[in-house]
């Protein structure tokens, strides 16, 4: 405010000055008008000044001046003192990151808000075939052109990584995985996963091919034993009992071997050709039949049809996935307990079938292992109840073919709910 009142006081002197002169020389409006121009003289030059130093020499000192044009000088000054302090802070951090980026063996790929290229390391160059020269401000989709991947970027989904081929070697296994940050900004991370996809691969084919393998001497061995227990009443008492346990563990070798194929089959066949309109009625009413078999009546089984809609899927898959979790309700459930199977809408526009008991329920410290092959909460109890270990991974792999996920819900004492949700595309 100081700096203020002073300029008003000059220019009220000029003004004072001016009238002054021109009144003695009988001319007070011209001696006003010249004091007013010398007044406006002094600005423009200092503007001038200002324009100069901006523009001309923007890093020297500022020009040396009096009043508010010297205090805008020196914050001007200072502002762009620290403006270059803050820019060289960045310019050193892009260049730090650009380094480490540099030293990653996985591609990174930077977007802007269009999907446009503005940024990839050495390793991209490498492994997707992203050139300097020819690719910056291209599309990514104009590069990386696999329907999986357009779908992927488009869908806008990215909690899970996508894997695919290399675009420039197909022998060469990639697992994409994209983050949004800033402005609708993209980052594009790309690791070369050909090693791990091998030995899956090679896990997977020596489950299936020990599962075969084991199938034969077991169906070889039950047949036997089938015949000697037909006998047992001929045979020592402690024989008749060993062939009997013999045959019960024969029996869980082959549920076991059937599961292991099972999955197998799951894992390597992705086409889903025999995905037809399901109607879910029937198919719950032949499952809780099963389920009562098993339970041998022990457990009150029923059904609530809360949804009309119809299943796009695979009859025998669904079967399959449905009819685990309603025999795992019936092993790890006293008797008594009362077991629903519920088809309804939910509020996403898709559906889902529950299979809830009011049993005594699951610690959710183990819930996020459940799908897990092999992993069981009771070792023990799922030894003598039959259980192979194998009937949630099995479920798990239904529902990715089918578009869906399972959600599981249960604490100790308050019974469980198993969930298979499925999208509305999946419904008619």
């Amino acid at each position: 405010m100081r700096l203020w009142s002073r300029e008003l006081w000059q220019l009220a002197w000029l003004a004072t000055l001016g009238t002054s002169i021109g009144w003695l020389l009988d001319a007070a409006g011209l001696g006003l008008a010249s004091g007013l121009a010398v007044y406006l003289f002094y600005q423009l030059r200092q503007l001038r000044a200002l324009y100069r130093w901006l523009t001309l020499q923007p890093h020297d000192e500022p020009p040396a001046a009096q009043g508010i044009w010297g205090e805008l000088f020196d914050r001007l000054y200072r502002y762009q003192k620290s403006q270059r302090i803050t820019q060289s802070r960045l310019r050193a951090t892009l260049a730090r990151i650009q380094e480490s980026s540099e030293a990653m063996r996985d591609s990174v790929v930077m977007l802007d808000r269009h999907g446009d290229l503005e940024w990839w390391n050495s390793a991209a160059t490498t492994m997707l075939g992203l050139q300097t020269a020819h690719d910056r401000g291209q599309h990514i989709t104009n590069l990386l052109r696999d329907p999986g991947f357009i779908s992927y970027f488009n869908a806008r989904h990215y909690s899970e990584p996508l894997t695919l081929t290399s675009p420039i070697d197909e022998r060469c296994i990639l697992q994409y995985q994209i983050t949004l940050y800033g402005d609708d900004e993209r980052l594009v991370m790309a690791r070369d996963i050909t090693r791990l996809h091998r030995l899956e691969q090679m896990r997977r084919d020596f489950v299936a091919n020990v599962s075969h393998e084991l199938r034969t001497p077991l169906t070889v061995l039950s047949g036997y034993l089938e015949t000697y227990g037909d006998l047992a009443e001929q045979l020592p008492p402690r024989l008749g009992k060993g062939i009997q346990q013999m045959q019960e563990q024969t029996q869980r070798m082959q549920n076991l071997v059937n599961d292991l194929l099972l999955l197998s089959r799951l894992e390597i066949d992705q086409s889903g050709k025999d995905h037809q309109p399901l109607s879910l009625g029937p198919l719950l009413q032949s499952v809780r039949e099963d389920a009562l078999a098993l339970s041998d009546q022990r457990h009150t089984i029923t059904i609530a049809l809360d949804s009309k809609a119809r299943l796009l899927g695979s009859e025998q898959e669904m079967r399959s996935a449905i009819s685990n979790l309603a025999f795992n309700a019936v092993r790890y459930t006293p008797p008594g307990s009362h077991i629903t199977l519920r088809w309804k809408d939910n509020q996403a526009g898709g559906a889902c079938i529950d299979v809830e008991d009011n049993g005594e329920g699951i610690d959710p410290v183990h819930i996020p292992r459940l799908t897990e092959r092999f992993y069981r909460v009771d070792k023990g109890r799922s030894t003598t109840t039959g259980g192979t270990g194998l009937g949630l991974a099995i479920v798990k792999h239904v529902l990715l073919r089918h578009d869906a996920q399972l959600l599981i819900e249960s604490h100790p004492g308050k019974g469980a709910l198993f969930r298979c949700t499925f999208s509305a595309s999946r419904l008619s």
